[in-house]
């Protein structure tokens, strides 16, 4: 029976260009949306950027530009992600929008209105990078884990605090649900940190320190913590609060809703996130799905190091399907994988231009010499595995079915060679032909969440019985 689906991405900071790490998690909420509507269920896939903040205010700054300026340049260079890799999401919010601003003060009042905001003067150790305040156990070495080479700044202010504290019980009761959080162990990580005690958190920053932020209704004073205003953005695309196209009641209390975020966003997504819902009294999360890292010779990607792939790069070099590919195929859906431009290069040849592209080009090659008509494709076919591997965020086993069958036709040109019986006996040379141009066909089926446009240029060939340009030509190192 198909139900409403909502899917959405974390929102990259507008401080940078789009990295290879968000390129895999869109790509993986793409590819996850494409198959659920293959499956009959209506999704809304939801997509866009995070625009607030003091990390952005003082990059602006260093580049000399006005804020709104900067964030408008970069925002444009996160949006163009739709077309460079094929992504099919229903919204792109901007949290510098007017209807997300609203959407977060009303956030804020409902909070305050079940008593779970208050206001006191802290001091504390404050990273940039992850823009909050850090307690002693989430330091090493006087750093933050995330951002080692960035020195926490002490600050002392008056802001306005989250009664996080609260809400321990009902979290540990949320996160008692086995498929709360995938993978298991993320869910287990969250479920220690709720059990080591929860402390209040600042959502509010001294105007007067950061302009750049949405403000605290009925504070001038005070604009807000860039995490809670940027965590509604969820249901502020949806229409909350007031709803009018019925979108939010739809996809959000009717249906199942699915965050997809890195493996660092636990804490926010999981936790902090939930618990404003609760306390807004809103419907929490169905489900968060927790990707690795991208590394690069065993380092995480940094600018410093020079070790960064941007997706704009992989798309020129590759193009946008084989860097679907390459990120669905080789990025491992949990852990964290190793990606190097040598791999990159190695990945592509095997699969794509030894494999799919050859046997693509061998079988309809083969079909237009010697078949008179195109063949007769399947109308249905069972892709329940397939689709059970996607559902379960198995991107790179989804591909590997694939490829099977990939190899098994390369076995099966092999085995029979078609090309040679064909001139010995007709009948049956084209009739093991018309069978290979079937499972070609079934193959690019099975390709379109993953590589939707190589899915139509195969499955179009077939049915012209054409052999389609080649796809996909060898890289040399």
């Amino acid at each position: 029976m198909s139900r409403p689906f909502y899917i959405t991405t974390t929102l990259p900071y507008v401080n940078a260009d789009p990295h290879i790490g968000f390129a895999l998690e869109i790509v993986q909420a793409d590819a996850l949306a494409r198959a659920l509507r293959l499956q009959g269920h209506d999704v809304f896939f939801n997509t866009g950027t995070d625009e607030h903040g003091q990390k952005i205010f003082e990059a602006a700054q260093k580049a000399g530009k006005d804020v709104q300026e900067y964030v408008d340049y970069y925002a444009n260079e996160v949006k163009k992600l739709r077309e460079v890799l094929d992504l099919s999401n229903d919204a792109f919010i901007r949290t510098t929008e007017g209807y997300h601003i609203e959407a977060a003060q009303e956030m804020w009042r409902r909070c305050d209105a079940a008593g779970d905001i208050y206001k006191k003067h802290y001091e504390g150790l404050y990273c940039v990078g992850c823009e909050e305040y850090k307690t002693e156990r989430e330091l090493e070495n006087g750093r933050c884990l995330l951002h080692p080479t960035l020195e926490p700044q002490t600050i002392a202010e008056e802001n306005y605090f989250f009664r996080f504290s609260k809400y321990q019980d009902k979290l540990l009761e949320y996160l008692s649900r086995p498929d709360s959080i995938i993978p298991e162990w993320r869910r287990t990580e969250a479920i220690e940190f709720v059990k080591a005690g929860l402390e209040d958190f600042s959502i509010s920053r001294e105007k007067e320190r950061l302009s750049w932020g949405i403000p605290v209704p009925g504070d001038d004073n005070q604009v807000m913590y860039v995490w809670f205003d940027a965590l509604t953005d969820y249901i502020s695309t949806l229409g909350w609060p007031t709803d009018p196209e019925g979108k939010f009641k739809k996809f959000w209390e009717g249906g199942h809703v699915l965050q997809m975020a890195g493996k660092d966003q636990v804490r926010f997504q999981s936790l902090m996130w939930q618990a404003m819902l609760m306390s807004a009294q809103v419907k929490n999360t169905d489900q968060i799905f927790y990707h690795g890292f991208i590394v690069s010779n065993g380092q995480r990607m940094s600018k410093s190091l020079g070790n960064v792939i941007s997706p704009y790069d992989l798309v020129k070099k590759y193009g946008t399907d084989a860097t679907r590919y390459l990120l669905l195929r080789h990025a491992h859906p949990f852990q964290d994988s190793d990606v190097t431009w040598e791999k990159l290069d190695e990945w592509y040849n095997a699969g794509l231009a030894n494999g799919l592209g050859n046997l693509a080009s061998r079988v309809m090659k083969m079909a237009e010499e010697h078949l008179t008509e195109s063949v007769t494709v399947p109308e249905r076919e069972d892709f329940s595995e397939y689709f059970a591997l996607l559902d379960a965020f198995k991107f790179n086993e989804a591909c590997d079915l694939v490829w099977q069958k990939i190899a098994e036709a390369d076995v099966k040109i092999q085995e029979t060679q078609p090309f040679k019986v064909v001139k010995e006996d007709p009948e049956k040379g084209r009739a093991l032909i018309a069978d290979l141009a079937v499972r070609l066909y079934t193959i690019g089926r099975m390709l379109n969440p993953l590589m939707p446009a190589t899915s139509q240029i195969i499955k179009d060939a077939v049915k012209a019985n054409k052999k389609p340009e080649n796809m996909f030509s060898r890289k040399e190192a």
